[in-house]
């Protein structure tokens, strides 16, 4: 198993290429299973869930290729059981349910797993498929579910969700009539999704809004789609930069969708310029802590909190996050103060005094987001930091330690 060791207190400097965004590139293969032809797909990170999802689709019955940041994708045949061995890993694994039900009127998927930082049920996908004409069973750890061809239909969703949102969309572009999702998730991820089916012919309108209208058409035609950028690696970097008083020029960066993160840095004090095609960000001073609520899109992301949470850690004065989406979502904070920050938890709500300095410390990753706060702690922290279980980090970042040490970050991978 590898750690990180990081030796803090180097001021970031120079430009990061931001890869492209696995919450994106995630769904749409799973709808590479839908059209006919060989699908083309560039701007993929290499990542741990990437190509796990790849060897779930040979599995489903695709021949897949990739190299660089280029994936192919050609469908020749369709299986529709999804086992336990590679689910397990991966919550987005579930994606697989829809477009099998609208190819082949049939799936068995595992209950998926992932970062254990809460509840995120199926049971709105499984609703809302229902409302389609499908028929479930939960059996020995799976999802079982059967239908004749999927039937449009209007469906208002409890709360806005993103797996929910995707799935319903892969499923209802090859339905009989239109589906209407209401309380439809807005992120940019989901309207990335939408962006390629469109491409391979599906009719869909209204993504990136909360009411998403798809026309199910008879079939889809493979077509090649460039995966939007990672809004979320994005924002580590640009508190990278802050954390070690640097000045990071981060390319590609996708900063509309990452206005309720700028707003709250430049709230902070630092300044964000956009400037050939570049974001740089700088501290003007000493930074202040701000008051802060996690929202689904387009309020600020539930998967920023940890890294903004590391960076208000070595602020002046107070502030607080309120997680309103994942309950289990502060397990890096005992973490935190293992390297000397103040948090304290109160419900879902941590309150951050900030400190003079950190001090490096074996410290232990608990899930993805958190694994980016430690790396985040780790750079401005005094001393050494190891940090141990950072295959939480390989399943969302794309050669993280590589990108850092290539703006002067003193860290390297040790395999124990």
């Amino acid at each position: 198993m590898d750690k990180l060791i990081i030796e803090g207190g180097v001021p970031l400097k120079g430009e990061v290429a931001v890869s492209g965004s696995k919450n994106a590139a995630l769904p749409i293969l799973f709808a590479c299973l839908l059209p006919q032809g060989e699908v083309k797909l560039t701007n993929v990170p290499r990542l741990r869930d990437i190509v796990t999802t790849l060897k779930l689709l040979e599995l489903l019955g695709c021949r897949t290729n990739f190299e660089g940041d280029t994936v192919t994708v050609e469908r020749m045949s369709v299986h529709t059981e999804a086992p336990y061995d590679l689910v397990k890993t991966m919550r987005a694994s579930v994606l697989c349910l829809g477009p099998l039900l609208a190819l082949a009127g049939e799936a068995k998927v595992a209950l998926p797993g992932g970062c254990a930082i809460g509840a995120r049920p199926v049971d709105l996908h499984i609703a809302a498929l229902e409302r389609m004409g499908a028929v479930f069973e939960l059996e020995t750890g799976y999802i079982s579910a059967r239908c004749n061809r999927l039937k449009g239909a209007h469906i208002t969703f409890d709360f806005p969700t993103v797996g929910g949102a995707e799935n319903l969309m892969m499923a209802a572009v090859l339905a009989e009539g239109e589906t209407i999702l209401e309380n439809a998730a807005r992120e940019p991820e989901v309207a990335d999704l939408a962006n390629f089916l469109n491409a391979c012919g599906a009719k869909i309108s209204g993504h990136g809004t909360s009411v998403i209208r798809i026309q199910g058409t008879p079939s889809l035609t493979a077509t090649s789609y460039r995966v939007m950028p990672d809004r979320i690696e994005a924002g580590t970097y640009l508190i990278a930069s802050a954390i070690t008083d640097g000045e990071v020029c981060c390319r590609d960066c996708p900063v509309p969708e990452l206005d309720a993160l700028i707003f709250k840095m430049r709230t902070m004090g630092l300044w964000i310029e956009e400037a050939d095609e570049c974001v740089v960000v700088r501290r003007h001073g000493e930074l202040v802590g701000v008051d802060v609520v996690t929202q689904p899109y387009p309020g600020f992301p539930t998967d920023m909190q940890a890294q903004l949470m590391a960076l208000m850690s070595v602020s002046k004065g107070a502030g607080s996050i309120e997680e309103k989406i994942f309950e289990n979502r502060f397990m890096h904070v005992p973490e935190l103060n293992r390297l000397g920050a103040n948090i304290k938890l109160k419900g879902r709500t941590a309150v951050v005094r900030g400190v003079d300095h950190l001090v490096g410390a074996p410290v232990m990753a608990s899930d993805l987001r958190a694994s980016a706060s430690l790396v985040l702690a780790a750079l401005v922290a005094r001393g050494a930091t190891e940090i141990q279980r950072i295959y939480h980090l390989d399943r969302g970042y794309e050669k993280m330690e590589s990108k850092l040490g290539a703006l002067g970050a003193r860290i390297k991978r040790v395999s124990e």
